[in-house]
């Protein structure tokens, strides 16, 4: 990293106007104790083990410089929840630094509020520049991917696999990312790719301003034919025009936005010629058809199985994803 001057052309012109605005902005007496409240949160952090490294001069002005555009993050606003542990354990130095690079690059603006919390990663609701997006940050200090190998090894877009944890979560963050930009070509209902760094990957945000859309599992459709119809050719397309497989297709990965589902978490998806690939279709198959049977639908697994794989999908083509 370099001087505080290098952080500075490393700035765009619009973020260096929002701060100097903010700053000359008269504060009322809340926004004075909201500011001085984060100030001490801030400089909590390095008297933290997790956060040591702030103490470094090069990392605190970096971090300076991201700082209102963490806002949301750092306890500030109606979405306070951060504490020091959480910080720790999300906001790493190496974390830091690539929020850092997708903020300079515009992909991100700020971090707002947690939409969800899980052990690979958690999810944030950020601004970009084209408004809200989902910035999904992996977690770094846990050996959670290293049960998830079975997903990498024998995708023949990932060869050479290193086996160390950090290798392994940026491979596992660049593989959601492709797969959700072969999903979308072929007009699949999935949330937008948007950008991808290290260990963060922001993607079209699927909610309304204060929450997020809620899971197929949490609702309750009225046709719910519809939907097992629509979800089927969901899976006949991804095997075979995407020539792939999601592999952990189930009501608590798929949302319902705008009246209609959407498959997320697709990090597992694999390609066709991967050794697990058809044994993870009968999976993904028998977990629609539990949910059919649920909703009140007739129709079981050899059924469903021979429309994945035979619908007629002539009318199915790939798409100019700008």
């Amino acid at each position: 990293m370099g001087r505080r001057s290098d952080w500075d052309d490393e700035l765009s012109k619009d973020t260096k106007q929002r701060r100097h605005n903010r700053k000359r902005r008269k504060m009322n007496a809340d926004e004075e104790f909201i500011d001085e409240e984060s100030s001490k949160f801030i400089r909590s952090l390095d008297n933290t083990k997790g956060s040591s490294w702030m103490a470094e001069k090069r990392y605190k002005q970096m971090f300076n410089e991201i700082e209102e555009g963490l806002s949301g993050v750092l306890g500030d606003g109606p979405f306070e929840w951060v504490d020091r542990r959480v910080f720790d354990a999300v906001f790493d130095r190496l974390t830091l630094l690539s929020l850092y690079k997708l903020m300079k690059s515009g992909i991100i603006d700020t971090l707002d509020f947690p939409i969800a919390r899980g052990k690979e990663a958690h999810v944030f609701h950020g601004t970009g520049e084209s408004g809200p997006v989902a910035v999904k940050i992996f977690h770094t200090s846990n050996a959670v991917f290293k049960n998830l190998v079975q997903y990498i090894e024998g995708d023949p877009r990932f060869g050479g696999l290193k086996r160390r944890h950090r290798d392994l979560v940026d491979i596992w963050v660049r593989k959601e990312f492709r797969n959700l930009s072969r999903l979308e070509k072929w007009g699949l209902a999935v949330p937008k790719p948007l950008g991808v760094h290290k260990n963060i990957l922001v993607m079209e945000y699927l909610g309304t301003d204060v929450a997020p859309s809620p899971r197929l599992r949490d609702v309750k459709v009225n046709d719910a034919k519809a939907v097992y119809e629509e979800l089927l050719e969901f899976l006949a397309i991804s095997w075979q025009k995407a020539n792939m497989v999601h592999g952990d297709f189930s009501p608590y990965n798929i949302m319902w936005h705008g009246d209609r589902p959407v498959v997320i978490d697709v990090g597992q998806a694999v390609v066709q010629s991967h050794p697990k690939s058809q044994e993870f279709l009968v999976r993904d198959v028998t977990r629609l058809v539990e949910w059919a049977n649920k909703a009140g639908l007739e129709t079981d697994l050899a059924e469903a199985m021979y429309d994945v794989l035979e619908m007629d999908l002539s009318h199915v083509e790939e798409k100019i994803v700008s």
